[in-house]
């Protein structure tokens, strides 16, 4: 058996991992690279040249850095089936059709505006409908056989709705039929989330290729950040300005949205206009009313005895329209305004941006990891200027960051989680920074001496 890390290795985005066994090639994601648009576009148009030949693709869960790249895929010939678990692949049929559609429209508007370079879609519409006719839903801790020899099984991650360790049982022939077990974490969740169940506990395996996100840091409590959340909110309202909070439409809008409900019904923030301005996250609104399986007890009993939606309440309005959109713009605050993309590289974010930030009285609340050379990375870095559609833009606006939304385990979490495993021999660190890698890699040694830790670079293989 053989793994080769041809994304997030030694970075965060574009996760793509290939197993090779008894002469098949499996793909664990295909995620899309986020970061510098030059960068990314070069990094995204390998996965053709990488995976011309593989059999079947794993996806983990729908984030882009995870699923994005597999229109691209299917457009140069993929015709193999996608396993998912179900709510992945019900959110994937927004996900994969939103940035689709972004990709279009941002190679549109470059070029309308005349900015000095011209881009073309990774894929269209087209593809990613023709996409979505090859995934294929597997339940949580259900085993099935992928090929002969081969069981895929997926556990709960807890990282957002949907996500699935990937658990893969082998024989393999070419090494006298011997029993091997890898696992795949995918992204891990935090214990004790707002909405989802904990991820399970993984008793055993013999390779882990874990995530690394936050391999040297700690997150806050939620309780302690809601205090923290309401105090910025009622200072920027109190000044009449804006609250603007890039976050992605899966997952981390209907937390923010969550959040924001408790605030204002228990009194702590004023009733405030809150539009969430991201088709895509109306959307994936929906799906997460139709998979209370995924939620933990007390979201879920909420659902089932009250009736109540926490994604939706008097003040939230959900935009759809362009126009509307645009109308934000001329509207005075003090109002809340949620949008899309998480990291500000695409979407509606970058025009509430580019007409916002120049101003001090409103405030830019960054709820999410921001990748490096993305704008959100520069805003959390305090830069004083930015660009934003090719427009040099002076950043006046307060910009305050919240962690303790984030949808990753932490260190203490990733301990936790790698202490119960059994019988690893060796450990492979992925989606994470260069340094977060390391330093976790140092770390793991000495909770786990009998297993091997590697920080693999990108096309790095090892044979198992």
């Amino acid at each position: 058996m053989k793994i080769t890390f041809f994304g997030a290795a030694r970075e965060v985005t574009g996760s793509r991992h290939l197993v090779e066994i008894n002469g098949k090639k499996i793909l664990l994601d295909c995620g899309m690279f986020q970061g510098h648009r030059k960068q990314a576009a070069i990094k995204n148009q390998e996965v053709f040249t990488d995976f011309s030949e593989i059999d079947l693709v794993i996806l983990s869960h729908a984030h882009i850095d995870h699923s994005g790249c597999l229109p691209f895929l299917v457009k140069n010939g993929y015709k193999g089936k996608i396993l998912c678990t179900e709510a992945t692949k019900d959110l994937c049929n927004f996900m994969l059709l939103d940035s689709a559609f972004i990709q279009e429209k941002e190679a549109e508007f470059i070029r309308k505006h005349n900015m000095g370079e011209v881009i073309e879609p990774l894929y269209n519409e087209v593809d990613a409908i023709q996409t979505l006719q090859q995934f294929q839903a597997v339940n949580f801790h259900e085993k099935i056989e992928i090929f002969e020899g081969v069981h895929l099984t997926f556990l709960y991650a807890g990282h957002i709705l949907g996500a699935g360790m990937v658990v893969l049982e082998m024989i393999d022939k070419e090494d006298g039929d011997k029993k091997k077990k890898l696992t795949f974490t995918g992204d891990l969740g935090r214990k004790e989330s707002t909405l989802l169940k904990n991820p399970d506990v993984l008793e055993s395996t013999d390779y882990l290729i874990m995530e690394s996100t936050y391999g040297n840091r700690f997150h806050k409590w939620i309780k302690d950040v809601e205090d923290y959340m309401a105090d910025l909110i009622n200072h920027t309202a109190a000044r009449g300005g804006k609250i603007i909070i890039p976050a992605f439409a899966l997952e981390r809008t209907q937390e923010i949205v969550f959040h924001i409900n408790n605030l204002q019904k228990n009194g702590r923030i004023p009733n405030l206009p809150v539009f969430v301005d991201s088709p895509l996250a109306v959307n994936v609104t929906q799906v997460f009313k139709n998979h209370l399986n995924c939620y933990n007890k007390a979201t879920h009993d909420e659902f089932m005895k009250y009736g109540k939606n926490p994604f939706g309440f008097e003040r939230l309005t959900y935009i759809n329209q362009v126009d509307e959109s645009k109308a934000l713009n001329t509207k005075q605050g003090p109002m809340i305004i949620i949008s899309a993309s998480g990291m500000c590289e695409f979407g509606r974010i970058l025009h509430h941006l580019r007409n916002n930030i120049e101003d001090p009285k409103n405030l830019v609340l960054i709820v999410g990891y921001q990748a490096e050379n993305t704008l959100g990375r520069k805003l959390v870095d305090k830069e004083k200027q930015v660009r934003i559609f090719g427009e040099s833009k002076r950043v006046k606006a307060q910009v305050e960051v919240l962690d303790a939304f984030s949808g990753h385990a932490d260190r203490s979490d990733l301990i936790d989680f790698v202490t119960h495993v059994q019988e690893v021999q060796k450990i492979f660190l992925v989606h994470g920074e260069e340094s977060q890698g390391l330093t976790f890699s140092q770390i793991l040694g000495e909770i786990k001496p009998e297993a091997e830790v590697y920080v693999p670079s990108v096309k790095e293989s090892f044979e198992l």
